[in-house]
C-alpha cells in the first residue's frame, strides 16, 4: 500500500524543522554560521563584487548543505548501532571530513577574494 505524499507546504515545513534543529543542537553549525556571518560583514565592508558574492554564496550554500547532511547520517548512523562499530565509524568520519574539506577550501577561497582587498584597504 502506497503512503500518501505530504502537502508540498508540510514538507517545506518539515525541512526547515531540520535547519533549525540542526542549528540549536550542533555546535559545528554554529561555528560554520558565524563565521558566514563574519564573511557577510567583512563583505559589506570591502564592497564584494556580485561575481565575489555569488562565489561566497556557492561557499556558503555547500558548507552548510554539507554540514546538514553529516548532521542526519551521524543521526541514521546512531539510530541503527550504539555500539562502536568501525562501518559506523568509517560513515560518520567520511561525512564529517567531506564538511571539513570544504569548509578548508571555502577558507581559502575566501582569503583568495579578502587578502588582496584588506592589503588595499590598509595600502599594502
Amino acid at each position: 500500500m502506497k503512503r500518501k505524499k505530504s502537502p508540498l507546504y508540510k514538507s517545506f515545513g518539515y525541512a526547515f524543522q531540520g535547519i533549525f534543529r540542526t542549528i540549536r543542537d550542533e555546535r559545528n553549525i554554529k561555528i560554520h554560521l558565524f563565521a558566514m556571518t563574519m564573511v557577510i560583514l567583512f563583505g559589506i565592508r570591502l564592497k564584494l563584487s556580485a561575481q565575489e558574492w555569488m562565489v561566497c554564496l556557492i561557499l556558503f550554500g555547500l558548507v552548510i548543505s554539507l554540514e546538514l547532511v553529516n548532521t542526519a547520517l551521524e543521526a541514521c548512523v546512531d539510530l541503527v548501532t550504539n555500539e562502536r562499530r568501525p562501518l559506523a565509524k568509517k560513515a560518520k568520519d567520511a561525512a564529517a571530513g567531506a564538511v571539513l574539506f570544504s569548509a578548508i577550501m571555502a577558507a581559502i577561497i575566501g582569503l583568495m577574494i579578502f587578502l588582496p582587498k584588506l592589503a588595499a584597504l590598509l595600502h599594502f
